[in-house]
């Protein structure tokens, strides 16, 4: 309806058609999927869908020439991302899938993060919009996220059912040292992934502030997970990682990790998903 109201104009009928359809068709979907299934599934098929429906609104924005054209490429990107990080854990390790592998719920300060970057789109989109009209700067951002989500999901399914989306500190039977693939060239390549696909995000809302404050927010994270997790990789594995270490880096910048003897620093309790 949103490509045929070119071709029949904007009347009222149409309008009603275009802004409250897609509204009744995801009652509608939801009534159909609610009927079928239940439980486990439901949830599944419900924030699928839910997804699906926003990367579709994501698509129809980038048709715009103004700063709306910016969010819908940050819309496209970050509904692909949730979605893609559950297909695959489903895919790489189906016995750990829960609802929480969308990681929609990833924390508070994940929320307010996106909250503030959509705030000072909006902001400056109604002040400067002329500040929203740098396509080849979004598109760059564009490229940083393909680039860290192909990092990351290479990441994932090297390391298979080693990689889970939380700091373990039990040791399981079947846990392997993984330094092969991407993990050949950096220790922790599905937070560099995420890390820069963080950034992108912004870059593609045009949104000079957030760069700045993601990218530092996101460095004072991934430094804590870093230590966190090596500390228990070096209890794990000892002198194999140990080696591991001092061969491959971190692949974050001005991190360096954990290190054996190293004097230990308090770690959060709360041990957030990533």
């Amino acid at each position: 309806m949103c490509f045929l109201s070119g071709f029949l104009g904007t009347s009222k009928e149409l309008w009603s058609i275009r802004y409250w359809g897609p509204l009744f068709y995801l009652c509608l979907i939801n009534y159909f999927l609610k009927y079928f299934y239940t439980g486990f599934i439901y949830e599944v098929t419900l924030r699928a869908s839910g997804l699906g429906s926003a990367m579709a609104v994501g698509f129809y924005l980038m048709t715009f020439n103004n700063g709306w054209k910016v969010f819908g490429m940050y819309v496209v990107a970050l509904t692909f991302f949730h979605f893609s990080e559950f297909m695959a854990v489903a895919l790489t390790n189906p016995k750990t899938v829960t609802i929480d592998s969308f990681i929609l719920n990833h924390s508070v300060q994940y929320a307010l993060a996106a909250v503030a970057s959509w705030i000072e789109w909006a902001v400056e989109f109604y002040f400067f919009p002329e500040m929203k009209l740098n396509f080849w700067l979004s598109e760059l951002g564009v490229m940083m996220c393909i680039g860290g989500e192909m990092l990351r999901k290479k990441a994932m399914f090297t390391a298979k059912t080693n990689f889970t989306h939380t700091v373990q500190f039990v040791k399981r039977p079947e846990h392997r040292l993984v330094t092969h693939g991407v993990y050949a060239l950096c220790r922790h390549p599905s937070y560099v992934g995420w890390f820069y696909w963080s950034i992108g995000t912004q870059v593609i809302l045009l949104n000079p502030v957030c760069v700045g404050i993601y990218a530092l927010a996101s460095w004072a994270f991934f430094r804590e997970r870093v230590y966190a997790e090596e500390m228990t990789l070096l209890a794990f594995f000892g002198p194999e990682y140990e080696a591991y270490q001092k061969q491959v880096g971190t692949g974050l910048p001005f991190i360096s990790g954990y290190r054996q003897g190293e004097g230990e620093r308090d770690v959060r309790g709360d041990h957030w998903s990533y």
